[in-house]
């Protein structure tokens, strides 16, 4: 029987317009970029990507192969109220179905906001306020003895003068680290003071002081329903680590007991949207949680490739949609980040700078003389 002429073979495609934060794609980078490759890369959604950004100079507000318009919101301590009249402003020009934020600090006004943004037909997938407050840095330990879970002994320090009282309890090695982001290894006192400044200036206190568990460093990443279920759990192997503390490349790995660690984690929690943990596993075979972090990793991209692509199940489930918990994945699929220069115009910098938004150049007409500066002098050499 022959089709109708109106009928087509080809699937049909969820429009969507979908807001992303965590831009910043630097040496130290945040989620955005890699959850708008694995949204574009899904074959069900056709999507209008929105960034939202705090700075200017957010490598990805500038990709416009994968943003197709950036915004400028206010920074997390300017609260809610201010965050929400910015995304109203936003969602008049743009009729936003989705708003996924990657950043820790940014959390806490999102969650807040939750049910006044689903009034205007705005969607999340966030942690209710209990869920995210359980597995706070300064929580964990508590956390850890309430579920069973291995988790180094830690202590709050709000003064510098505390660190040696802490450093004579855990010991040296010690970790120092910060309530949002940020940790160092300190070897000597001298060294713990220095940490402890530094992160203060940026993050503020506590601070929390960690006992150091040597071992191999497995990051998982984890998607849950908010029912208790795991939608998606994938464990990955550190192979290459920046002198911050960041994976530049990593190995998917084979090994159930990570993947139980998540479930279990996921199920006492009831823990809805994406997560990473971050595992310590000793040479005696233990595995310690050291930071649970309420958001997807920056290498959650590499959950597409190895075939659970958690942001895009995050966007159906964030849209009513039903679905089914991955089982399998490739295992041995290694990502390697890069670094390289990104060239754009003055102009375009400009523009972010003094009106708060930038709209990248028509992807079927962007042709290369559209990058080019317009109001640059030539320089003659000979």
């Amino acid at each position: 029987m022959k089709k109708s002429i109106n009928q087509s073979s080809e699937p049909v495609k969820t429009k969507l317009v979908i807001a992303v934060t965590a831009l910043n794609a630097i040496d130290s980078p945040g989620p955005g970029v890699a959850v708008i490759r694995a949204i574009r890369e899904c074959p069900d959604f056709d999507v209008r990507i929105i960034g939202l950004s705090y700075e200017a100079l957010e490598p990805g507000l500038y990709m416009h192969d994968l943003v197709d318009k950036t915004y400028q919101i206010p920074y997390p301590s300017a609260g809610t109220d201010s965050l929400l009249g910015r995304l109203m402003h936003i969602h008049q020009q743009e009729q936003l179905d989705l708003i996924i934020p990657n950043f820790d600090a940014e959390l806490y006004n999102f969650i807040k906001l939750e049910k006044k943004l689903l009034e205007e037909g705005i969607h999340t997938f966030l942690p209710d306020l209990k869920s995210f407050e359980s597995r706070d840095k300064v929580k964990l330990v508590e956390f850890g003895k309430k579920h069973g879970l291995s988790v180094p002994d830690d202590i709050q320090i709000y003064r510098a003068e505390e660190l040696k009282e802490a450093t004579e309890k855990l010991g040296f090695p010690i970790v120092i680290k910060g309530k949002f982001y940020d940790a160092s290894i300190a070897n000597t006192l001298d060294q713990a003071y220095k940490a402890f400044h530094k992160i203060q200036a940026q993050w503020g206190l506590p601070i929390i002081a960690q006992e150091f568990v040597k071992g191999s460093e497995i990051n998982v990443a984890a998607l849950g329903d908010g029912e208790g279920n795991t939608i998606s759990v994938i464990p990955m192997r550190k192979l290459y680590i920046t002198d911050k503390g960041k994976a530049w490349a990593g190995i998917t790995l084979d090994d159930n007991q990570y993947i139980d660690l998540a479930k279990k984690f996921i199920a006492v929690t009831k823990w809805r949207g994406g997560c990473e943990l971050e595992i310590i596993h000793t040479s005696e075979g233990k595995s310690y949680i050291l930071e649970v972090n309420p958001r997807f990793p920056a290498w959650i991209y590499l959950t597409a490739a190895a075939g659970q692509n958690q942001p895009a199940a995050l966007v159906k489930m964030a849209m009513g949609q039903k679905v089914i918990p991955f089982k399998t994945y490739e295992v041995g699929k290694i990502f390697i980040r890069y670094a390289w220069d990104l060239i754009t115009d003055i102009s375009e910098f400009q523009k972010i700078s003094g009106t708060g938004e930038l709209e990248g150049p028509s992807k079927t007409t962007a042709k290369i003389k559209d990058l080019q500066p317009t109001n640059l002098k030539t320089i003659n050499l000979n």
